[in-house]
């Protein structure tokens, strides 16, 4: 299949300084749980990326020196490091990709717990969240010493095989933004006051940064365009316009990550391109910039706009690693769109290697072998029966189908989908939809794949398929009772007053007048079915025994926008409480510090609480005679998905996944992935009385020839 001219020109190459992308596609810097802790794993996702035909890879943000210590990113201190790079690079451009490094000095966004050194600041201020530590203003030995760090780091991430620099000032996170920013900055010297004196340290990085590497790696400079606003004063605009034809290439973005790497909840695709449309009226540079773009014809709008040259993207990548190689070849309906869930941020906030909604391979590069677009060949004669069409059975029958297995889906519901089909008509979650529908998409067509919707599957019934394996993947249902993670035993009182649990309220059964909403789950449902029920008139009072609202969006960037939502949308909202009995007209919540109770007036309450799975299925074939199993050809029964654990939607498509792949979801006394061990050794020998390294000073204290990288450590 070709694609069709209009989209010929997100294949043009364009020139980035002393280096050309092959194309308009550019994987922007973004975090990913894997960093220096786990550098094998970091540098196969990145390999995937460049095999699925981005022009440019680049890496998360990556320290230059160790006071300024992000404990989650990769780290480029000294020479010790370029081994761990030079493995990212080495697998990117077997691709024929750039690989790019964001290099960065986090200054008082962080609290340097490891390095235990004082945070450094343009002027002194505490650190960023809770940790009580104060950081230091700069002096001038500092700012050369700043620059001094990052020309070192530059010319060992060339050293390393990268062939674009960045010089980070975006996301309000590093130092070059903090110095110029009239909230961060109280200088009185060069280095402050007008916007030419706080552009003074941005401006020197990028050409000290030229004349290291320049002559044969492009620079680029990173930078929210909307971060220095200043009440009527906008200095966003002239700080480009200021440095307009100094890097070769601009980055752009807008500076709160929260707004920037918003969830679809809150932001369209393209919701950026409005902030960042003036910067290529004012440079000759190329432009690249985000906006969650999954959709071919918006990219080329961005392109034949004048607004972009390159289409940055960091999600879409991970959901689809291939999606340029799809575009190109005009398999659009293959593309795995992101739903913009921020599921992956979670992972990397978590300090765990990242996951995907959309893509279960994600962070399985290298740890288990899967590969997004490749799945080795059936290799049994099993014929499989899957039960239940949510996220969990729809990737399971899909991958199985791929490998070339018969597979039968069947479930009791007219439309498959499960989960996803009744919480995608939800406010704010029209995209989770995609879950379902790419997954449809693939199994129509695929003549293996037998489709069985509206199909109640009893064990008699399964006993007759003629597979041999069973996949009961039947999903889960919300309690009613009000256990979860604060209550272990069921409220009192629930006979008293009208009670209600999301599925409900998905499928129409609404409660009317004034409603509590407790939510003990912590993630988004309680909060969209809370504005699900003030759009239809109910008054509404949330109640959380966390001290915030919708607690676990903290990790994926959205609980103050949130927060702001339902405090705007609710009558009334009750921090750190749970209820404690129900009466016939009022919900009594207490304290959950002090016991103090409150009586909050109530027709009805809503439970989002805990869930239980619906695996009676699975324990009546469990219960069955072996010999009526064996008998009836099936050598195996396994739970996928929230039938066997629930959780969230990214964890029932990996456990269908993860089936298809293994046959299986059973724990193994063997781990079934591969771990990230360093072999430990001293840098050198250690003094006769000691058992300790006699000086902690760096096997690497001399320069290596460029060509003779310091070899890495061994890993298994």
């Amino acid at each position: 299949m070709s694609r069709e001219p209009g989209f010929d020109i997100l294949f043009e190459p364009v020139r980035i300084g002393p280096v050309t992308a092959k194309n308009r596609f550019f994987q922007v810097p973004h975090c990913n749980g894997m960093g220096r802790a786990y550098p094998s794993a970091m540098a196969a996702m990145r390999a995937v990326k460049a095999e699925g035909g981005w022009a440019v890879v680049s890496t998360e943000q990556c320290d230059i020196h160790h006071s300024g210590n992000h404990p989650r990113e990769l780290r480029l201190w000294d020479e010790q490091d370029i081994p761990t790079l030079a493995r990212a690079t080495d697998s990117i451009h077997q691709h024929g990709a750039l690989a790019a490094i964001e290099l960065a000095h986090n200054g008082f966004h962080v609290s340097n717990l490891e390095s235990r050194v004082v945070p450094l600041a343009p002027s002194l201020t505490v650190t960023r969240g809770i940790f009580p530590v104060t950081a230091r203003a700069m002096d001038r030995e500092d700012i050369r010493a700043l620059r001094r760090w990052h020309r070192t780091a530059a010319v060992n991430a060339r050293r390393a095989g990268f062939d674009i620099i960045y010089v980070y000032a975006g996301h309000d996170m590093t130092l070059p933004i903090h110095f110029l920013s009239r909230r961060h900055n109280r200088r009185t010297d060069e280095y402050g006051g007008s916007l030419v004196n706080r552009a003074r340290l941005l401006r020197e990085l990028v050409e000290d940064t030229k004349e290291a590497v320049g002559d044969t790696c492009a620079v680029a400079i990173r930078f929210g365009v909307d971060g220095l606003r200043h009440g009527d004063v906008d200095e966003g605009r002239e700080v480009v316009e200021l440095l307009a034809e100094l890097p070769d290439l601009w980055d752009v973005n807008l500076s709160n990550f929260d707004v920037d790497g918003a969830t679809s909840r809150f932001r369209d695709e393209g919701h950026q391109a409005e902030f960042v449309r003036f910067v290529k009226t004012v440079t000759t540079k190329p432009v690249v910039g985000v906006g969650r773009f999954t959709t071919p014809d918006t990219m080329v709008a961005m392109v034949r706009g004048g607004t972009l040259d390159l289409i940055g993207a960091a999600r879409p990548s991970i959901a689809d690693p291939f999606l340029p190689r799809k575009v190109a070849e005009g398999r659009f309906e293959d593309i795995r769109e992101c739903i913009g869930c921020n599921i992956c941020v979670a992972g990397d906030r978590s300090g765990v290697p990242m996951r995907c909604t959309q893509n279960p391979s994600m962070g399985e590069e290298w740890r288990r072998g899967w590969h997004p677009e490749h799945i080795p060949p059936r290799d049994t004669a099993d014929s499989i029966l899957v039960v239940g069409g949510g996220p969990a059975g729809l990737e399971a029958a899909r991958a199985l189908g791929q490998r070339g297995y018969p597979v039968i889906l069947a479930d009791r519901r007219t439309d498959l989908g499960g989960r996803v089909g009744r919480e995608c008509r939800l406010p704010g979650l029209g995209t989770w939809a995609r879950v379902r529908d790419w997954r449809l998409s693939q199994l129509k067509r695929m003549s293996n794949v037998q489709l069985l919707p509206a199909n109640e599957i009893d064990a008699d019934l399964v006993l007759e398929s003629e597979c041999s394996l069973i996949a009961v993947a039947t999903g889960a249902t919300w309690r009613a009772d009000g256990v979860g993670r604060h209550h272990r035993d069921p409220l009192a009182g629930l006979d008293r007053m009208p009670v209600f649990t999301p599925e409900d309220i998905m499928d129409g059964r609404l409660p009317t007048g004034r409603v509590v909403v407790f939510d003990d789950d912590h993630y988004y449902l309680a909060g969209v079915l809370a504005q699900h029920l003030v759009a239809r008139g109910c008054q509404v009072t949330f109640v959380t025994p966390e001290p915030v609202v919708s607690a676990y969006t903290q990790y994926t960037a959205e609980q103050r926008q949130t927060q702001r939502q339902i405090l705007e949308a609710c009558a009334a909202v009750h921090l750190s409480s749970a209820p404690v009995r129900i009466e016939p007209d009022a919900v009594h919540v207490a304290c959950v510090y002090t016991g103090r109770e409150t009586a909050l007036p109530a027709d009805a309450v809503l439970l989002v609480t805990g869930m239980v799975p619906q695996d009676g299925l699975y324990r009546e074939l469990r219960a069955r005679d072996e010999g009526a199993l064996r008998a009836a050809g099936i050598r195996r029964v396994a739970r996928l998905g929230d039938c066997l654990g629930p959780g969230i939607i990214a964890a029932a498509v990996h456990s269908g996944h993860l089936f298809a792949r293994t046959l299986d979801t059973a724990l193994t006394d063997e781990t079934p992935y591969r771990r990230e061990n360093v072999e430990l050794r001293w840098d050198l020998a250690p003094d006769a009385d000691s058992a300790w390294p006699a000086d902690p000073r760096p096997t690497y204290s001399q320069p290596a020839p460029a060509a003779d990288r310091p070899s890495e450590v061994s890993r298994r």
